[in-house]
């Protein structure tokens, strides 16, 4: 017994320091850096659960037992799906890579599986909808990232029991954890290799096997198994896990929920800031997935101010649309995504290829960085705003709409702008400063 407990505690200290030791290949850098410089990134949150037209989390909530929510799978025929549709749809609003639910909470996997009944095959649409955003994506351009649930309301081997959703779908088997490992394992390497390239996989659900209070799981997830698998199969594939902590040993990249880095005015952040890539993901309304009675509708200009904000504060913005059941964007979505595309066309540049983080975001707002310019993004309309502590040698200050001068006084608290005499604009003025 002595013995099989000591070679036990050996294989665990291995897999930990194997964990501890991830070494991102040249690949995996080089696409972090890649990452960083998108900035804006598309959201699609859709499936099954979009039928009822009351979120994604509409089985939990509801305590739709598995038998009685299997029955969506026959309902869902998105006939007005458009691939080309949804990638120019993204690219027009300016944004560089598309996130897609290929499954979510609910046990629907949006492609051809092998390991899953429950899938886009068996609906009356009958087309592999990942495959045709796959292709679409690397077609026109634009990166793909993939999002995949770690948690699943339908099938008896997780461990729904221990979790903290689910628990109303009517399920009583309490299957072999080691299979759910397994049967993840199964579909990853499905989507890493029938798909050609994927730029990321996004990981969801972690939480629901947290006690309150507590970060640790109360299972063992195998994240240094599954993370070692996905970097094997691509090598570039940037690994991210929505798990409100920070970073896991082979993390690729830090995401926040619905707030800015370090943030948390939801409950979901709190999170220490990594040194990692970091993305902050957002809904159009109060909702992810369709939603027919939700109308709480962001303004543009609040969407333009949280991306603002989210790179100046050095992360990335992943605005989310919910389609409907029949494949269509909501026109509210596309109304908004092509006025946010007008103002990256004017004003990409101080948003795109920039690293954040030169000051704290201040009430007026922020301050994004590339090479020598500072790009100063007055948010809330002010007579002056000082920029502290920025003692460096100033070359030139211009509005960057017009290149008109801007008049400065430097200060030992900072750089003190004056804007008394400058029109300026509702939604962003902003400054370009050229320093030494």
């Amino acid at each position: 017994m002595k013995r099989i407990l000591l070679a036990v505690a050996f294989l665990a200290i291995s897999q930990f320091i194997k964990a501890q030791n991830h070494n991102p290949s040249p690949e995996n850098l080089a696409n972090r850096k890649e990452f960083q410089d998108m900035k804006f990134g598309i959201f699609i949150h859709w499936g099954p659960f979009s039928i009822p037209g009351s979120g994604e989390w509409v089985m939990n909530d509801r305590n739709i037992t598995v038998k009685n929510y299997s029955r969506l799978e026959k309902f869902f025929n998105p006939i007005d799906f458009d691939a080309e549709k949804y990638v120019s749809t993204a690219k027009n609003a300016g944004m560089k890579y598309i996130t897609l639910i290929t499954r979510h909470h609910d046990g629907f996997s949006l492609w051809d599986t092998k390991y899953s009944d429950f899938n886009i095959m068996n609906t009356p649409y009958k087309k592999d909808i990942v495959k045709l955003m796959a292709d679409e994506c690397h077609k026109q351009g634009i990166k793909l990232v993939l999002y995949y649930s770690l948690l699943d309301w339908r099938r008896d081997d997780y461990s729904y029991w221990t979790g903290s959703t689910g628990q109303g779908t009517g399920r009583t088997v309490h299957g072999n954890w080691d299979d759910y490992i397994k049967f993840m394992k199964n579909q990853l390497t499905e989507l890493l290799t029938n798909y050609g390239k994927v730029d990321g996989i996004w990981f969801d659900g972690y939480w629901d096997q947290v006690k309150k209070g507590s970060p640790k799981p109360v299972v063992d997830w195998h994240t240094d198994e599954i993370y070692a698998l996905i970097h094997q199969l691509q090598p570039q594939c940037l690994v991210g896990n929505n798990h409100h902590a920070v970073p896991l040993p082979g993390e690729d990249f830090q995401m926040f929920e619905k707030d800015l880095p370090g943030g948390n005015t939801t409950g979901f952040g709190g999170a220490a800031v990594s040194a990692l890539p970091m993305e902050t993901c957002e809904t159009m309304n109060n909702s992810w997935g369709f939603n027919l009675t939700d109308t709480n509708y962001k303004s543009v200009p609040q969407l333009i101010h949280y991306m603002v904000n989210a790179a100046g504060g050095n992360a990335n913005f992943l605005l989310n649309i919910g389609p409907m059941p029949n494949g269509e964007i909501q026109p509210e979505f596309t109304d908004s995504l092509n006025h946010i595309g007008e103002w990256m066309k004017k004003n990409g540049e101080t948003i795109y290829g920039t690293r954040g983080n030169i000051i704290p975001i201040q009430k007026w707002g922020t301050v994004t960085s590339k090479g020598k310019h500072l790009f100063v993004h007055v948010l809330k309309a002010e007579r002056e705003i000082l920029i502290p502590k920025l003692n460096k040698k100033i070359i030139s200050a211009v509005l960057f709409s017009d290149q008109s001068k801007i008049a400065y006084t430097q200060k030992p608290e900072g750089l003190l702008i004056n804007l008394d005499e400058i029109l300026q604009d509702k939604t962003d003025t902003i400054i370009d400063i050229e320093i030494r």
